[in-house]
């Protein structure tokens, strides 16, 4: 197994088996987990959504709302004891990059969905635009 000894490795966050997979194997490649920065990137609701005139969603009960997941995952794999997560806003391509840009992470370790044909083209790759906006190596897992 490849071994990191960098400082700083990030692994984005999205609650699906292959981000799970991703957060297992960069377990694996570190000797100390608090090298591992895990975020999760939400959308920023818009003032006009329903629920935000209610006030029923904020950007701190969605963060609320991940740590728990997060912390729920957590639970259910104990070998993955010991990591948080962080929860930034915005385009996760550039919201990943200059999170790991600002923490000067070494690495960054990405899951793809492998979609393809229209699917990719209507949802996009957030991997892809990692790879491309990223100041530093990605591995990305499919």
């Amino acid at each position: 197994m490849l071994k990191f000894t960098g400082n700083c490795l990030i692994v984005p966050w999205d609650f699906s088996e292959m981000a799970l997979k991703a957060l297992k194997i960069s377990v694996g490649m570190v000797e100390d987990r608090t090298k591992i920065k895990v975020v999760h990137v939400g959308q920023i609701p818009t003032s006009t959504e329903p629920t935000v005139i209610w006030d029923t969603i904020t950007e701190q009960s969605i963060q609320e709302y991940a740590t728990k997941s997060f912390q729920k995952t957590i639970a259910e794999h104990p070998e993955l004891s010991g990591l948080e997560l962080v929860t930034l806003f915005g385009d996760p391509g550039f919201a990943i990059t200059d999170y790991a840009e600002e923490l000067k992470a070494e690495l960054i370790v990405i899951s793809s969905h492998g979609r393809r044909g229209l699917s990719r083209l209507f949802m996009g790759s957030v991997a892809e635009r990692v790879v491309r906006l990223a100041q530093v190596p990605v591995l990305v897992l499919r």
